[in-house]
């Protein structure tokens, strides 16, 4: 199959709100792809069920289009790697785990949270906390081990993933060098939890490897998950995207906006009679995209979009701010 050299992607959770940090994300990673002539991808991180709220991936789809956001490829419109949600993704999650099973990258793991802390407060205890030590590691496993694990009713292990001591290197488009030792920051991470559940790091490597995805950007808080994935995606036999991690939106105290502030939720700010392009000026203003606050459509900054002009401080929601985006839409 033929892809276009440029495939970027916006990922949103459907656990809540369609909220100003969300926006950001989804307007920087259009933009750039947009400059580039490439393909965008919507895809859904459905994956931990019992937190998705119903309907919420809808919503969050006619916002980001009242936003000014569109996309080649996602769950509504279809594509040719579909489906792009990954709660009906779980055949590809499979088929990268025996990959990694075949090749000694993976091994089963029945030690709970509490039984590792116990570990790792133990007296002359080796582990390095809150790492995962290669001392815990199987000596051996017997050949067909992963086909009977699952295969069983009910396993009794998670499967973690066999890291190496490598330092990990990549330069951020927006943070710049970054580099982590993952075994000794994390150690051996869990890829699909004893209950069944894929773990993030699994699911969002395989999504990215599959969809051919060649430009990763999200919040900077996800900047630590990185070293993880390109260790993964090495193991996988996969080309690592470039990433842009962004700064954060921030509240007066300078916790991270969430999903717990309705009032900065498109939705809300919609029912306030906020025009898009007033949210857009805002956005693009605040993260060095645009000089001034004069309303702007997301197909209007285009033209201009550069990695260069990108901060990478964290943006501080202003008390007044819903004042401001009401006279920018008059």
């Amino acid at each position: 199959m033929s892809l276009s050299s440029v495939r970027g992607r916006f990922a949103p959770s459907p656990t809540g709100g369609f909220h100003l940090g969300s926006a950001l994300v989804a307007l920087v990673s259009w933009l750039s792809v947009r400059s580039q002539g490439g393909v965008y991808i919507w895809r859904v991180e459905d994956i931990d069920g019992p937190r998705v709220i119903p309907g919420a991936s809808d919503q969050q789809m006619t916002e980001a289009r009242w936003l000014g956001i569109d996309w080649d490829e996602g769950p509504d419109i279809g594509g040719p790697l579909s489906p792009y949600a990954q709660s009906e993704r779980g055949n590809f999650y499979e088929l990268a785990l025996a990959k990694l099973a075949r090749s000694n990258g993976l091994f089963p793991c029945a030690l709970s949270r509490t039984d590792l802390r116990e570990l790792a407060s133990a007296p002359h205890s080796r582990l390095g906390a809150p790492a995962y030590s290669k001392d815990l590691r199987p000596s051996d496993l017997w050949p067909d081990w992963f086909e009977t694990h699952n295969t069983a009713a009910n396993p009794e292990a998670a499967l973690r993933f066999k890291v190496d001591d490598g330092l990990v290197s990549f330069r951020d488009l927006v943070m710049g060098d970054v580099a982590e030792t993952v075994s000794e920051t994390v150690g051996d991470f869990v890829l699909k939890r004893r209950d069944g559940v894929y773990a993030y790091q699994l699911a969002v490597v395989v999504d990215d490897l599959d969809m051919g995805v060649t430009e990763v950007v999200r919040g900077a808080d996800l900047l630590d998950s990185t070293a993880r994935q390109i260790q993964l995606i090495n193991a996988l036999g996969g080309t690592v995207p470039a990433y842009a991690h962004l700064p954060l939106i921030v509240d007066g105290t300078g916790e991270k906006l969430s999903k717990r502030n309705a009032a900065l939720t498109l939705s809300e700010l919609k029912a306030a009679d906020i025009h898009p392009q007033a949210i857009v000026s805002w956005l693009a203003h605040s993260i060095g995209l645009a000089e001034s606050l004069q309303p702007v459509a997301p197909s209007d900054l285009v033209e201009h979009f550069a990695w260069e002009r990108i901060r990478s401080t964290n943006i501080s929601i202003p008390a007044d701010l819903t004042q401001q985006l009401r006279l920018l839409s008059t």
